[in-house]
């Protein structure tokens, strides 16, 4: 028969503790209570020594009547949050689905619930859960955690044809609609796509050259044919421009060169980069659009003391000078887009790094059979 005890009694007990500081084990035997429920009084007793306890210890039929509601309201609550998880579930006829589902809540909620509600026997969940996990379980979670782990290390840039990919070997391939389904079911999604307008400024008086490459983007060897522009992008100290060379063979990153204003010195500066990294190469036909810093009488004359050839886009026609800018595309969409920059040098950083490290080193190309730029200019029988 359960007792229940009021606040006298149980302020007794705790002064003789607490004041008279007997032994709770003593004080327990001798009122033949648990030591446990004297501790627990104590407890109240130290938190509250003028109020410790609340109500004269004996439940009226009212309360208890409101007590039993509470626990209902509660137990309803429960079932709803745990229907409104469950979803679809309800509708499969996938048992697995609902065992697994048990198992995740059941840190939530008493799996005696959870089977109730979703109809599972609780001892054919209990017989599914001790069973030695497949597989095909291990190598799914396996290739969950590859694929999440590929995914940040990108810096969440990456879709599931370039990390099934990276993670494919030709002993073990991946399938994309695999790691595309995994990237949805754990809400990994690559970064959106924007537009971006361009920066060209050819109202000036200076002369144009033909437009040589006519939109034939296609290299056979490295060195053969380059394409530059510049782009710009913003910090809390203005605008940083950047100015880029890429080699059509490959796509890779030739030169770059980086300043607060946008002159024909920093497309100097990129030219002469690229140059150096790619041992001074000579007849190369390199493209850009009409820009003033292009057109400009130092750059041009460098390129003929450095035998290249000169190719300009018709006048405003972005098109002519398509992978270039498809390049800065990359660049913002999956690198710039959710950053924001205090200082010019803080976005340099992290240009440097997308440039350098990833987009040269880690980003697969379809174009080049899915390997980056630097292994597919590296295979080149002549470079």
């Amino acid at each position: 028969m359960a007792k229940n005890f009021d606040q006298a009694y149980k302020l007794e007990i705790c002064k003789r503790v607490v004041e008279n500081k007997e032994s709770v084990a003593v004080v327990a035997r001798e009122v033949g209570i648990h030591a446990n429920t004297i501790y627990g009084w104590v407890e109240r007793y130290h938190q509250n020594s003028s109020k410790p306890f609340v109500g004269s210890g004996h439940i009226k039929p009212e309360d208890e009547e409101m007590k039993r509601l509470l626990k209902e309201n509660k137990e309803l609550k429960e079932e709803i949050e745990i229907l409104k998880k469950a979803g679809s579930l309800l509708r499969q006829e996938s048992e697995i689905e609902k065992y697994k589902f048990i198992k995740a809540e059941s840190v939530n909620y008493k799996i005696a619930k959870l089977c109730r509600i979703l109809h599972v026997p609780r001892s054919t969940y209990y017989a599914w859960d001790k069973r030695p996990e497949s597989k095909r379980s291990i190598r799914r979670k396996e290739l969950t955690e590859a694929v999440k782990n590929n995914f940040y290390e990108n810096k969440r840039i990456p879709g599931s044809s370039k990390i099934a990919e990276n993670l494919s070997k030709p002993e073990t391939p991946v399938n994309r609609k695999l790691v595309a389904k995994i990237m949805k079911e754990n809400g990994l999604k690559s970064k959106v796509v924007k537009k971006y307008k361009a920066t060209t400024n050819s109202n000036h008086n200076l002369p144009v050259a033909e437009n040589i490459l006519n939109r034939d983007f296609t290299a056979e060897k490295p060195n053969q044919k380059w394409v530059s522009d510049i782009t710009y992008v913003p910090t809390d100290e203005g605008w940083l421009y950047v100015a880029g060379i890429l080699d059509l063979f490959g796509k890779e990153i030739a030169g770059w060169a980086m300043d607060e204003r946008m002159t024909k010195d920093l497309v100097i500066r990129c030219f002469n980069q690229a140059l150096g990294k790619r041992g001074n190469p000579k007849n190369v036909l390199i493209h850009s659009d009409r820009g003033s810093q292009y057109c400009s009488h130092e750059y041009q004359n460098l390129l003929k003391e450095t035998h290249f050839t000169c190719s300009m886009s018709r006048k405003g026609n972005c098109w002519d000078n398509a992978p270039m800018e498809s390049f800065w595309g990359k660049l913002k969409q999956e690198w710039l887009n959710d950053q924001h920059f205090r200082t010019r040098e803080q976005a340099k950083s992290e240009i440097f790094w997308y440039i350098e490290v990833y987009y040269r080193r880690k980003r697969l190309h379809a174009g080049n059979g899915y390997k980056t730029p630097e292994e597919y200019t590296k295979l080149a029988a002549n470079f």
